[in-house]
């Protein structure tokens, strides 16, 4: 199903500054797009960006993707790994670097960091690895307008507040609502379409907060709904001590029934998972 974005946001959206992608990343993509394309090309435009070419690196040879032999260039990793594999994760560290830095989001970029590791580690538990990619870079864009709000939005300060004690749930969603005429998750959205992510995940990004009844209803396609699931399984695995429950509380059962497990069964890959990232 597509997003839906009233006219009334439109016209409060044609004022919002949503960054753009950085150079390295357009020219990978446009050499993504060819029959056949050069790795050496692409290598190189990933390694003329120094903060995007490290953090890949890092993001690669981290426990979400651990290899028994460490990747040691850029070139390596799309030998290795493959383009396929590489272009998430490097659109996932350029969404990064694109954004203004700014102190009070020292421990959302803390979090979002370890959500996307657990996204990704989930992805594999549940036998997916297909989507582990793709998954880590949901784990970093499905928040992503939070400092896009911040940056445009001073007076957002109080709801990363408020979000920072009680957690991210429908109550933020109508806050940012009544205050700012729009919300992150729709803002994230567009940010997903201007980046050129996947359909399946832009309107993973813009539902994600809409999840009661969700895995019942056609809103989403089949591969969106296992992106919902592995998100918020790994939200809870991260988040669970920050928040008070409510939003795992109200799609812990519709996973369990849409992933055919059991409460042991979700309780143990929990565990796992945060083994690894801990």
């Amino acid at each position: 199903m597509a997003i839906s974005v009233t006219a009334a946001e439109k016209k409060i959206l044609q004022n919002v500054d949503i960054p753009p992608r950085p150079e390295a990343l357009l020219k990978v993509t446009d050499e993504a797009r060819k029959p056949e394309p050069d790795v050496a090309i692409i290598a190189k435009a990933i390694a003329s960006d120094i903060s995007i070419s490290a953090a890949v690196l890092q993001v690669v040879n981290s426990a979400a993707f651990r290899r028994a032999r460490e990747i040691e260039s850029i070139e390596q990793a799309v030998m290795i790994l493959g383009l396929k594999r590489v272009f998430p994760i490097v659109k996932a560290v350029a969404l990064k670097s694109a954004m203004q830095q700014n102190p009070l989001l020292d421990d959302f970029w803390n979090n979002a960091n370890k959500i996307a590791q657990a996204c990704a580690l989930v992805a594999k538990q549940l036998d997916k690895p297909q989507l582990a990619d793709n998954a880590y870079m949901l784990g970093l864009f499905h928040s992503a307008a939070v400092p896009v709000m911040l940056q445009n939005y001073p007076e957002y300060e109080k709801v990363l507040s408020k979000a920072s004690e009680d957690g991210w749930d429908y109550h933020i969603i109508q806050m940012e609502r009544d205050f700012f005429g729009t919300t992150h998750t729709t803002i994230g959205a567009l940010l997903g379409q201007q980046w050129k992510l996947a359909k399946d995940l832009v309107e993973v990004i813009y539902y994600q907060h809409d999840a009661s009844g969700i895995f019942s209803s056609d809103e989403l396609s089949k591969v969106g709904l296992w992106m919902l699931a592995t998100l918020k399984i790994a939200r809870h695995i991260v988040l669970s001590e920050f928040d008070d429950g409510t939003e795992w509380d109200i799609v812990q059962d519709p996973i369990l029934e849409f992933l055919e497990l059991e409460d042991g069964d979700l309780a143990y890959i929990c565990q796992q998972v945060a083994a690894e990232i801990a």
